[in-house]
């Protein structure tokens, strides 16, 4: 099923919802479509209308703040956007720079996407210690960036459709 990002009013990202619910706010007349999907349509009785892919609320609605984005597996993945930080292929899984059997963490500045040739070769060790270099330092995106990558927006992929330039995640 199709996800929908759901921007406040002041264009800040808040969520993502299903695309039934984002069909149900833009009838309801409390979100305006930003952007759509290319080519799809929605059909009903009595209503046609474009599958929205980017919603804005109509009114502000105030969020607690998010000071970090919590970290995951699958979300150091998208971070890296799929790409080995020691070779640049296809990465399938997650390395601690530090090794947890040596105290490294399950964090965004400890773990890279990594492929599963290199997370063998590089073992309990240290990138240094087996020789190898980081492509790419790992960092902490921001909640609304960890959003927007997660929905494969920020990226440069092929075959994947751009967000506007106002809210495109910058290339780390």
């Amino acid at each position: 099923m199709r996800q929908t990002l759901v921007l406040n009013a002041s264009f800040e990202p808040l969520s993502t919802v299903s695309l039934r619910r984002a069909v149900v706010l833009v009838m309801q007349d409390k979100a305006v479509i930003e952007q759509e999907h290319a080519g799809l349509r929605i059909r009903a009785a009595n209503v046609e209308m474009a599958v929205p892919r980017i919603i804005r609320l109509c009114r502000y609605v105030r969020v607690p703040f998010r000071q970090r984005a919590p970290w995951s597996r699958r979300g150091v993945l998208v971070r890296d956007r799929h790409r080995c930080a020691y070779c640049g292929r296809r990465a399938t899984t997650v390395d601690h720079v530090l090794p947890r059997s040596r105290g490294g963490a399950d964090s965004w500045l400890n773990t890279v996407a990594a492929c599963a040739a290199d997370n063998h070769r590089k073992a309990d060790r240290t990138p240094q210690e087996a020789g190898m270099q980081l492509l790419t330092q790992p960092f902490e995106p921001t909640p609304a960036d960890a959003l927007l990558l997660a929905l494969a927006l920020g990226g440069r992929d092929r075959g994947r459709e751009q967000a506007p330039e106002w809210l495109a995640v910058p290339a780390a």
